[in-house]
Order: structure tokens, then C-alpha cells, then sequence
């Protein structure tokens, strides 16, 4: 019996901690992108400069975690007129709601331990759509300059706007709605 419980202690001393690792978002690489059509004439691209971000990785049992929070006031068109009118009742109703979230269900990895989507749930001015977010680019290493583990991504997915009562001018402004995020985070 003696030697079976040395037998053990030794095995769980050698074998390797599996840690979780968490990351936080690097707020001068992290954006959230918004491409709709304008009329037939054009597709627009709208950004949000404030996101932050929170992102879970276990590798080893390929499963993680990732919670978005997007400050509404932060968007960015180019044009403050039309920051406001955004920004107003007619659309995000700032005032109201003045975050968007995105909280994740299930990350899928590819044969590289690579993430290639995200599946979650978006919350818009109070409504919570499900959503799933195609990851187009992911790299996790040494960051070369902040030298340290740092991971990013690009991913898009599609929503209709109308779903979260930001329906104005459908079908003029497209319903359909692209979004876009690009994001690096640092490791704690």
C-alpha cells in the first residue's frame, strides 16, 4: 500500500499543471467594425474605439471564453453629425443602452489549436440575439516588442439590425448588417 501511494504522489508531482490563461484586450488593437450598405451606392464601414475585452483560453482541453463589452458613445463615423444621429433613440439609443455585449458559449479549435469561431450571444439595446463570429486570422506568441504571450484575431459574422430594433430605413440601409472585429489581447 506504501508503495502504491508513493506511486501516485510521484506521478501527480510530474504530471504538468494545466493553468488557464487569460487575456486582456490591448485597447490600441482592438476594434469593433460595423459594413452596411448605404442606398445601393456604397458600403459603409462604422467603427466603435472603445471595446474591451476579456478572453479565456484552456488549449490543452481546447475550450475558452471570451466577454465583449462595446461603449455605445464610442462610435466613430467620420462625421459627428452623424455620430449623433446614431447614437439617438432612432438607432443605439445611447442613453438607454449605452453598451453592447457580447459574451461567448463556445470557442471551436482547429487541428492547430487555433480557434476558427466563436459562438455567443450579442445584446443590442436590451435584446440578445445569438451569434457566430468566423475567426479569419488567429496568432497566439511573443509579442516582439511588449515581450509578452500575446494572442489576436480578426472574425466577422452577420446580424440583421432589425432583430435589435436598430431598423430604420430598411430596406434603403441594408438589414443586414456586417460585422467585423479585430482584436489582440495581452496575457495577465
Amino acid at each position: 500500500m506504501k508503495k502504491l501511494v508513493a506511486i501516485l504522489l510521484c506521478c501527480l508531482t510530474l504530471s504538468p499543471v494545466m493553468a488557464v490563461d487569460i487575456y486582456d484586450r490591448d485597447p490600441d488593437h482592438t476594434f469593433a467594425f460595423f459594413e452596411f450598405n448605404h442606398l445601393g451606392f456604397s458600403l459603409q464601414r462604422e467603427r466603435f474605439d472603445k471595446v474591451d475585452a476579456t478572453v479565456t483560453l484552456d488549449l490543452p482541453n481546447q475550450t475558452g471564453s471570451v466577454d465583449v463589452t462595446i461603449d455605445v458613445r464610442s462610435i466613430s463615423t467620420g462625421s459627428a453629425l452623424f455620430n449623433q444621429v446614431l447614437m439617438s433613440d432612432s438607432f443605439f439609443d445611447a442613453e438607454k443602452f449605452p453598451v453592447v455585449t457580447f459574451k461567448s458559449t463556445k470557442l471551436t479549435f482547429g487541428k492547430f489549436d487555433d480557434v476558427t469561431s466563436v459562438d455567443g450571444n450579442l445584446t443590442i439595446k436590451g435584446i440578445t440575439q445569438p451569434l457566430t463570429l468566423t475567426v479569419t486570422n488567429y496568432k497566439c506568441g511573443m509579442h516582439p516588442m511588449l515581450r509578452k504571450q500575446t494572442c489576436g484575431l480578426n472574425a466577422t459574422g452577420k446580424i440583421r439590425r432589425s432583430e435589435f430594433n436598430l431598423g430604420r430605413f430598411a430596406p434603403l440601409i441594408s438589414d443586414q448588417i456586417t460585422l467585423h472585429v479585430a482584436m489582440e489581447a495581452l496575457k495577465r
